[in-house]
């Protein structure tokens, strides 16, 4: 009777342990999961490692300096995509289960391939400075959010840096500006806004693929040296950006006339090429170095108790510092759903994306934050999922970065009927409806 007793006493216990699984055990811990989609592996691991290792330092300084966001720990599990879509989709449908509030999917290809899952599994897609321009219409698209900018953003600041250059858009006519693009839909996504500058400005654009990843790139120099372009701007990642640098050099195309999107100009993009990408400008979407406030928290925090994610040197990078933004971000409309939903307690995926709705860093909390200075302030809303549209220029000087323009802003007369344009033809294709003013403050 006693045995029967204590095996009554075992099953029961079971099966509160399994009512507790999953996100009701989570509240029960107290404890905010992020999951984290990773490439530390394949071509692009380079770029993808520093990235991947910002985004975890950040948690865990937050969690040793902070206790996590008022009283609640924040945790985390990376998945390893590679950087290919089908393995980006496994990993979001693994971990999406573990009680996922948020996912930052680090590929535009992923991005695509979420974006209709996400509105039936409501759950919330950070896509910053990447992913689906058009998705910046948080009327159309409420769970994705291109946070500081988009391809189409990008593309039209260099636009107008480079206008500005020649002495006025004007002055664009009859020149040539090839795009060296990675052939996928990260690669492609800037054409529309290209293709609409071109029209107004009269330049001829010079599309050249390159195949994915981008490390044999022959053909397409050969094409640069024959149509000997004015500008070239490079739509790369990973190893592909350092292949065009040498490309370029063993061309003898100057270095000082291309132009990279943000996410070809970063410390892995140019360092094993040195003095021969000397000149070679890229946008920049945050500073980069370790005086910054954040950046001096995670080496006291994490670093200097043995607990970094990767090398110190590399704590404060371009990309390591762009991670801790993005983590940041999510981090924030977590503390900010809490303000509406109940302080200390964990958020659900809706309340989180209530939160990135509602975002409010003004230059105050962004100092409070410790990023003054890396930034600019960034503010969102129901409609407009982007929050902030600003970039500077920096140029490679043969053994580091340095700022070479002051701060860009996307011409919002020219982007704003495209984006709406776009929404409405996914809206009508899609069949999903435009949010009422009603969901606005749901």
């Amino acid at each position: 009777m006693k045995l029967k007793s204590l095996a009554m006493a075992a099953g029961v216990a079971a099966i509160a342990a399994g009512a507790l699984s999953g996100p009701a055990q989570a509240a029960e811990a107290k404890e905010q999961f992020f999951p984290l989609l990773v490439y530390r592996t394949g071509p692009y691991a380079p770029n993808g490692t520093p990235w991947a290792n910002g985004k975890q330092d950040y948690l865990k300084m937050i969690n040793a300096r902070d206790g996590g966001v008022n009283g609640v720990k924040l945790t985390f599990e990376e998945c390893e995509t590679g950087y290919a879509t089908d393995k980006g989709v496994e990993c979001y449908e693994r971990l999406k289960g573990k009680g996922a509030t948020l996912f930052d999917p680090q590929a535009t290809g992923i991005t695509f391939a979420l974006t209709d899952k996400v509105i039936k599994d409501k759950i919330p897609l950070i896509t910053l400075g990447y992913g689906l321009a058009a998705s910046q219409d948080g009327g159309v698209f409420k769970w994705n959010f291109p946070l500081m900018g988009s391809y189409w953003t990008a593309a039209d600041m260099l636009i107008q840096h480079i206008g500005k250059k020649e002495g006025g858009l004007d002055k664009l006519k009859g020149k040539k500006i090839a795009l060296v693009y990675h052939d996928s839909p990260f690669g492609k996504e800037p054409m529309p806004l290209l293709d609409e500058r071109q029209k107004t400005h009269g330049f001829e654009l010079i599309k050249i693929p390159v195949t994915a990843p981008g490390v044999e790139q022959k053909s397409a120099w050969l094409q640069v040296r024959q149509q000997r372009p004015d500008y070239v701007l490079l739509w790369g990642w990973g190893v592909m950006n350092s292949t065009a640098l040498k490309e370029a050099q063993a061309t003898g195309y100057p270095r000082e006339k291309m132009y990279g999107v943000w996410w070809a100009g970063a410390e892995p993009d140019v360092k094993d090429v040195g003095e021969g990408a000397k000149g070679y400008n890229a946008l920049a979407l945050n500073t980069s170095g370790q005086s910054p406030k954040v950046i001096q928290d995670i080496l006291k925090h994490v670093h200097d108790k043995g607990q970094g994610t990767g090398p110190k040197d590399e704590v404060g990078s371009v990309l390591y510092t762009r991670g801790v933004i993005i983590q940041m971000l999510g981090v924030e409309a977590v503390r900010r759903a809490q303000e509406r939903f109940g302080k200390g307690k964990v958020m659900t995926a809706e309340q989180v994306r209530w939160g990135l709705e509602n975002l409010a860093l003004d230059q105050k909390k962004l100092d409070a934050l410790g990023l003054a200075g890396v930034m600019r302030p960034l503010s969102t809303s129901c409609l407009d999922h982007m929050g902030s549209s600003w970039a500077r220029v920096h140029t490679w000087d043969g053994a580091k970065w340095n700022f070479s323009s002051d701060w860009l802003q996307a011409d919002e007369q020219i982007l704003k009927p495209m984006v709406k344009a776009a929404a409405d033809k996914y809206s009508a294709e899609r069949k999903v409806e435009r949010r009422t003013p009603a969901d606005c403050q749901s």
